[in-house]
């Protein structure tokens, strides 16, 4: 029963967490305070390199204080965070929360994944993971609604609502059950436990394959559907209102991840992973050629209905390869190794955005090619399921 009520918090945290009211104009608010794109690309990187420095430690005290503790004590920072990007007035208001976001993502790294597979028998996990990313687009909608009919261009307005909807995620968290006892017992110097689960990943090489090729895919999806959208919709003329109106859109098409199970039944695990990153990798070439609000707005919702399909396969993936008992570092790993790629990829995405968008997302389309090629290869290792 107690692990029952954690899928449920579990997913009403997730949906809290997705109400971010700027959502729709999270670039412009930046830009409105004076930062670039490629600044925004910067403090991207910067908080991914310090989510790589972290994981490790962050991983090691997962597994000493408890997985209910650390999403406790993570989603409290989540919460401060958006306090720091409500009152931000330039770059180095955001930068700093760019800081303490990479903190709190290696935190968070597989800790909410691994509480959600540990509460629920394994069979139903990639449909479990599925409802746990659509609760996060639940989320994403009501606060898209509410921009689109209360906000509209009060930027601030939309980041105090934030503030407010991460407050209650924060507390909900303090109301999870433990899913494994904390490790107290094996001191607090791990790094032995760290080389083995690292030698246990790097011995598999269809996960590295995977882990390489979800880099690629994930760095561009972040990129397109969350900073560079915006600017998409600006240059083609779009307002306020149709821009909330596009990220409603877009937003609604991720509720596909609820299907991610369905259709890898249906098609293979193999075909699915190739088939998604297709799919985005022409939404970027539509990009990259069109000025057409219609038509942008139907490739980045093409592109974030693909990628949600894919994120519970990702998870059940990642979760199934894990022969240790520290799910969390394990997990860990894999985020270093994922952030090791995503980092350059996104740095590569931000300078070229500064000099032409359209450059940028034909390089989205060719490192979300790349991305298909190697969770392809991932899965030819593996007999057709």
């Amino acid at each position: 029963m107690s692990r029952q009520r954690n899928v449920s918090l579990l997913y009403a945290i997730a949906l809290l967490q997705g109400m971010v009211f700027y959502g729709p104009i999270a670039t412009l608010y930046r830009q409105a305070a004076g930062v670039s794109l490629g600044q925004i690309a910067l403090m991207e990187s910067v908080s991914l390199v310090l989510a790589v420095l972290l994981e490790l430690p962050w991983g090691i005290l997962a597994e000493r204080l408890g997985y209910k503790w650390t999403m406790a004590l993570c989603s409290g920072l989540f919460f401060f965070t958006k306090v720091i990007f409500w009152r931000a007035t330039g770059f180095g208001g955001f930068l700093l929360e760019r800081i303490l976001l990479g903190v709190v993502a290696a935190g968070l790294s597989g800790v909410d994944t691994g509480i959600l597979y540990l509460s629920c028998p394994e069979e139903k996990a990639h449909q479990i993971f599925g409802i746990y990313n659509n609760m996060t687009i639940l989320g994403l909608l009501v606060a898209t609604g509410v921009y689109t009919v209360l906000i509209g261009e009060n930027y601030r307005l939309a980041g105090f609502l934030t503030v407010v909807s991460y407050a209650a995620a924060a507390v909900l968290s303090l109301g999870l059950e433990e899913v494994r006892h904390p490790a107290r017992h094996r001191g607090w110097v791990a790094l032995p436990e760290f080389g083995k689960t690292l030698r246990e990943t790097l011995g598999q090489g269809r996960l590295l394959l995977f882990l390489a090729g979800a880099a690629l895919f994930g760095a561009v999806q972040q990129m397109v559907t969350v900073f560079y959208s915006q600017p998409q919709y600006q240059r083609t003329g779009m307002s306020a209102a149709g821009m909330g109106i596009a990220y409603a859109f877009m937003t609604i098409s991720g509720l596909l991840g609820g299907f991610s199970a369905r259709l890898t039944e249906r098609i293979g695990r193999r075909r699915t992973l190739i088939l998604l990153p297709m799919v985005s990798a022409l939404a970027c070439f539509i990009l990259a050629l069109t000025k057409n609000g219609l038509l942008s707005v139907l490739a980045v919702s093409l592109f974030r209905g693909a990628f949600n399909l894919y994120q519970p396969l990702q998870a059940t993936i990642q979760n199934q390869a894990i022969r240790s008992e520290d799910r969390a570092t394990a997990l860990s790993v894999h985020a270093v190794l994922l952030d090791g790629i995503t980092i350059p990829a996104t740095l590569f995405l931000g300078r070229l955005s500064e000099g032409s968008l359209s450059a940028a997302f034909l390089l989205g389309a060719a490192l979300c090619l790349g991305g298909m090629g190697l969770l392809g290869g991932a899965g030819r290792e593996k007999s057709s399921e």
